[in-house]
Protein backbone atom coordinates (compact mmCIF):
# COMPACT_ATOMS: atom_id res chain seq x y z
CA UNK A 1 0.00 0.00 0.00
CA UNK A 2 0.97 3.64 -1.11
CA UNK A 3 2.59 5.15 2.32
CA UNK A 4 0.40 8.32 2.02
CA UNK A 5 -2.58 5.93 2.14
CA UNK A 6 -1.34 4.59 5.26
CA UNK A 7 -0.12 7.49 6.94
CA UNK A 8 -4.37 8.49 6.15
CA UNK A 9 -5.32 4.83 7.92
CA UNK A 10 -3.47 5.74 10.79
CA UNK A 11 -5.10 9.12 11.50
CA UNK A 12 -8.83 7.68 10.55
CA UNK A 13 -11.56 8.20 13.03
CA UNK A 14 -13.00 5.43 15.02
CA UNK A 15 -9.32 3.90 15.12
CA UNK A 16 -8.96 1.91 19.08
CA UNK A 17 -6.84 4.53 20.93
CA UNK A 18 -4.84 4.39 23.64
CA UNK A 19 -7.38 4.03 26.28
CA UNK A 20 -8.89 1.37 24.35
CA UNK A 21 -5.81 -0.78 24.25
CA UNK A 22 -5.27 -0.04 27.71
CA UNK A 23 -8.69 -1.54 28.67
CA UNK A 24 -8.44 -4.89 26.19
CA UNK A 25 -4.70 -5.90 27.07
CA UNK A 26 -4.62 -4.60 30.71
CA UNK A 27 -7.05 -5.78 33.87
CA UNK A 28 -7.68 -4.00 37.44
CA UNK A 29 -6.21 -0.33 35.59
CA UNK A 30 -6.21 1.64 38.18
CA UNK A 31 -5.07 5.62 36.43
CA UNK A 32 -2.96 8.27 38.28
CA UNK A 33 -2.96 11.75 37.95
CA UNK A 34 -0.64 14.93 37.78
CA UNK A 35 3.36 15.73 37.18
CA UNK A 36 3.52 16.94 41.09
CA UNK A 37 4.69 20.23 39.01
CA UNK A 38 1.93 21.55 37.65
CA UNK A 39 -1.33 20.22 35.96
CA UNK A 40 -2.23 16.99 35.22
CA UNK A 41 -2.93 16.19 31.25
CA UNK A 42 -5.41 14.45 29.64
CA UNK A 43 -3.38 13.74 26.77
CA UNK A 44 -1.16 11.13 28.31
CA UNK A 45 -3.45 8.11 30.41
CA UNK A 46 -0.86 6.74 32.86
CA UNK A 47 -1.43 3.95 35.56
CA UNK A 48 -0.91 0.83 37.54
CA UNK A 49 -2.37 -2.79 36.35
CA UNK A 50 -1.96 -6.33 35.65
CA UNK A 51 -1.02 -8.26 32.14
CA UNK A 52 -1.23 -11.43 32.37
CA UNK A 53 -2.20 -11.23 36.22
CA UNK A 54 1.21 -9.14 36.71
CA UNK A 55 2.04 -6.20 37.70
CA UNK A 56 2.98 -3.26 34.95
CA UNK A 57 2.96 0.26 34.37
CA UNK A 58 1.39 1.54 31.73
CA UNK A 59 1.18 4.88 29.80
CA UNK A 60 -0.51 5.54 26.67
CA UNK A 61 -1.51 8.86 24.75
CA UNK A 62 -5.20 9.32 24.32
CA UNK A 63 -6.64 11.25 21.38
CA UNK A 64 -10.61 10.61 22.69
CA UNK A 65 -13.09 9.79 20.13
CA UNK A 66 -16.12 12.21 19.96
CA UNK A 67 -15.30 15.71 19.41
CA UNK A 68 -15.79 16.60 23.17
CA UNK A 69 -13.37 14.06 23.89
CA UNK A 70 -10.67 14.86 21.58
CA UNK A 71 -10.84 18.98 22.71
CA UNK A 72 -10.29 17.41 26.55
CA UNK A 73 -7.28 15.19 25.20
CA UNK A 74 -5.77 18.28 23.16
CA UNK A 75 -6.40 15.95 20.04
CA UNK A 76 -3.74 13.44 21.68
CA UNK A 77 -0.80 16.24 21.42
CA UNK A 78 0.71 15.88 25.45
CA UNK A 79 1.74 19.22 27.33
CA UNK A 80 4.98 19.01 29.37
CA UNK A 81 3.24 18.14 32.11
CA UNK A 82 2.02 14.99 30.52
CA UNK A 83 5.31 13.79 30.31
CA UNK A 84 6.86 14.68 33.50
CA UNK A 85 3.57 12.71 34.72
CA UNK A 86 4.44 9.80 32.34
CA UNK A 87 8.53 9.97 33.54
CA UNK A 88 6.84 9.81 37.42
CA UNK A 89 5.30 6.24 36.63
CA UNK A 90 8.30 5.21 35.42
CA UNK A 91 10.50 6.25 37.62
CA UNK A 92 7.66 4.80 40.31
CA UNK A 93 8.09 1.56 38.47
CA UNK A 94 11.74 1.16 38.82
CA UNK A 95 11.13 1.57 42.24
CA UNK A 96 8.64 -1.64 42.65
CA UNK A 97 10.02 -3.48 39.80
CA UNK A 98 7.05 -3.43 37.66
CA UNK A 99 7.54 -3.53 33.31
CA UNK A 100 6.83 -0.59 31.59
CA UNK A 101 3.78 -0.42 28.71
CA UNK A 102 3.92 2.64 26.22
CA UNK A 103 1.07 3.04 23.71
CA UNK A 104 1.83 5.76 21.62
CA UNK A 105 -0.68 8.12 19.08
CA UNK A 106 0.10 11.39 18.82
CA UNK A 107 0.63 13.72 15.86
CA UNK A 108 3.21 15.28 17.96
CA UNK A 109 3.89 17.32 21.47
CA UNK A 110 1.88 20.25 21.91
CA UNK A 111 3.65 23.34 20.53
CA UNK A 112 1.56 26.19 22.43
CA UNK A 113 3.27 29.25 24.26
CA UNK A 114 2.05 27.41 27.03
CA UNK A 115 4.03 24.55 26.65
CA UNK A 116 7.15 25.90 25.39
CA UNK A 117 6.81 28.72 28.61
CA UNK A 118 6.73 25.55 30.73
CA UNK A 119 9.36 23.55 29.55
CA UNK A 120 7.98 20.81 26.63
CA UNK A 121 11.44 20.40 24.89
CA UNK A 122 13.27 20.05 28.93
CA UNK A 123 10.56 17.43 29.37
CA UNK A 124 11.21 15.46 26.28
CA UNK A 125 14.56 15.23 26.93
CA UNK A 126 14.29 14.19 30.15
CA UNK A 127 12.45 11.63 29.32
CA UNK A 128 15.06 10.60 26.97
CA UNK A 129 17.87 10.50 29.25
CA UNK A 130 16.29 8.59 32.18
CA UNK A 131 14.13 5.81 29.74
CA UNK A 132 17.57 4.80 28.40
CA UNK A 133 18.75 3.80 31.63
CA UNK A 134 15.50 2.85 33.72
CA UNK A 135 16.48 -0.65 35.09
CA UNK A 136 12.98 -2.21 34.10
CA UNK A 137 11.66 -3.59 30.76
CA UNK A 138 10.05 -1.37 28.71
CA UNK A 139 8.08 -2.18 25.74
CA UNK A 140 5.98 0.50 23.39
CA UNK A 141 3.64 -0.11 21.07
CA UNK A 142 2.89 2.52 17.99
CA UNK A 143 -0.86 2.03 17.63
CA UNK A 144 -1.68 5.28 15.20
CA UNK A 145 0.70 8.16 14.46
CA UNK A 146 3.91 8.87 15.85
CA UNK A 147 5.16 12.25 15.18
CA UNK A 148 8.55 13.13 16.24
CA UNK A 149 9.47 14.04 19.45
CA UNK A 150 6.31 13.98 20.83
CA UNK A 151 6.59 10.07 20.06
CA UNK A 152 9.95 9.34 20.59
CA UNK A 153 9.68 10.54 24.71
CA UNK A 154 7.59 7.70 24.99
CA UNK A 155 9.65 5.38 22.94
CA UNK A 156 13.25 4.89 24.09
CA UNK A 157 12.25 1.23 24.97
CA UNK A 158 14.24 -2.16 25.00
CA UNK A 159 11.75 -3.57 21.59
CA UNK A 160 9.39 -1.08 19.64
CA UNK A 161 6.19 -2.78 18.16
CA UNK A 162 3.88 -1.72 15.55
CA UNK A 163 0.24 -2.22 14.09
CA UNK A 164 0.36 -2.33 10.72
CA UNK A 165 -1.50 0.68 9.74
CA UNK A 166 1.16 3.06 11.97
CA UNK A 167 3.69 5.39 11.42
CA UNK A 168 6.42 6.74 12.90
CA UNK A 169 8.85 9.72 12.01
CA UNK A 170 10.27 12.68 12.19
CA UNK A 171 7.93 15.08 11.02
CA UNK A 172 4.18 14.91 9.71
CA UNK A 173 4.54 14.38 5.60
CA UNK A 174 2.96 17.61 5.24
CA UNK A 175 5.41 20.05 6.96
CA UNK A 176 8.40 17.42 5.23
CA UNK A 177 6.87 18.57 1.82
CA UNK A 178 6.46 22.52 2.81
CA UNK A 179 9.78 22.34 3.94
CA UNK A 180 11.60 20.51 1.48
CA UNK A 181 9.98 21.12 -1.66
CA UNK A 182 7.86 24.13 -0.53
CA UNK A 183 4.64 23.12 -1.85
CA UNK A 184 2.19 21.08 0.52
CA UNK A 185 1.20 18.75 -2.39
CA UNK A 186 4.18 17.16 -2.91
CA UNK A 187 2.66 15.08 0.39
CA UNK A 188 2.70 11.95 -1.32
CA UNK A 189 6.43 12.61 -2.87
CA UNK A 190 7.06 12.97 0.94
CA UNK A 191 5.34 9.98 2.77
CA UNK A 192 7.62 7.84 0.53
CA UNK A 193 10.93 9.84 1.30
CA UNK A 194 10.61 9.73 4.91
CA UNK A 195 10.30 6.09 4.29
CA UNK A 196 7.88 6.01 7.91
CA UNK A 197 5.78 2.84 7.77
CA UNK A 198 6.02 -0.36 9.48
CA UNK A 199 7.40 -2.30 6.57
CA UNK A 200 10.10 0.37 5.86
CA UNK A 201 11.15 0.93 9.87
CA UNK A 202 11.15 -2.96 10.32
CA UNK A 203 14.13 -2.99 7.63
CA UNK A 204 15.98 -0.18 8.83
CA UNK A 205 16.18 -1.66 12.45
CA UNK A 206 13.73 0.49 13.98
CA UNK A 207 10.99 -1.44 14.91
CA UNK A 208 11.21 -5.26 16.17
CA UNK A 209 7.29 -6.11 15.24
CA UNK A 210 4.37 -5.41 13.07
CA UNK A 211 1.34 -6.11 14.51
CA UNK A 212 -1.99 -7.04 12.26
CA UNK A 213 -4.94 -5.54 12.68
CA UNK A 214 -7.46 -6.94 10.01
CA UNK A 215 -9.16 -8.71 12.77
CA UNK A 216 -9.60 -6.30 15.78
CA UNK A 217 -11.04 -9.22 18.02
CA UNK A 218 -8.28 -11.24 17.39
CA UNK A 219 -5.32 -8.65 18.14
CA UNK A 220 -7.55 -8.59 21.72
CA UNK A 221 -7.20 -12.11 22.28
CA UNK A 222 -3.32 -12.12 21.43
CA UNK A 223 -1.74 -9.36 22.32
CA UNK A 224 -2.06 -9.74 25.89
CA UNK A 225 -0.02 -13.19 25.97
CA UNK A 226 2.46 -11.73 23.50
CA UNK A 227 3.26 -8.47 25.58
CA UNK A 228 3.52 -10.83 28.55
CA UNK A 229 5.97 -13.34 26.92
CA UNK A 230 8.23 -10.53 25.59
CA UNK A 231 8.35 -9.03 28.94
CA UNK A 232 9.27 -12.25 30.47
CA UNK A 233 11.80 -12.74 27.97
CA UNK A 234 13.44 -9.22 28.82
CA UNK A 235 13.15 -9.88 32.65
CA UNK A 236 15.52 -12.93 32.41
CA UNK A 237 18.11 -10.57 31.72
CA UNK A 238 19.75 -8.36 34.18
CA UNK A 239 19.20 -5.27 34.23
CA UNK A 240 22.21 -3.90 33.13
CA UNK A 241 22.42 -6.51 30.33
CA UNK A 242 19.09 -5.03 29.15
CA UNK A 243 20.30 -1.12 29.71
CA UNK A 244 23.44 -1.82 27.54
CA UNK A 245 21.06 -3.56 24.93
CA UNK A 246 19.10 -0.97 25.00
CA UNK A 247 21.42 1.47 24.70
CA UNK A 248 23.37 -0.44 21.53
CA UNK A 249 19.62 -0.49 20.14
CA UNK A 250 19.86 3.42 19.70
CA UNK A 251 23.34 3.79 18.87
CA UNK A 252 23.11 2.12 15.88
CA UNK A 253 20.26 3.75 14.41
CA UNK A 254 21.14 6.10 11.27
CA UNK A 255 24.80 3.63 10.95
CA UNK A 256 25.30 3.08 7.27
CA UNK A 257 28.32 1.53 5.46
CA UNK A 258 29.48 2.11 2.31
Amino acid sequence: MEAYKRIQLSRKSGRPTGLDFVNHVVTDFFEMHGDRRFADDPAIVAGVGRLCGKPITVIAQEKGHTMKERTFRNFGSPHPEGYRKALRLMKQAEKFGRPVLCFVDTSGAFCGTGAEERGQGLAIAENLCEMMTLKVPILTVFIGEGGSGGALALAVADQVWMLENAYYAVISPEGCASILWKDSKKVREASDSLRCVPEDLLELGLIERILPESDQDALWRTLPLELSEEFDALEAMTSEERCAKRYARFRKMGVFKE
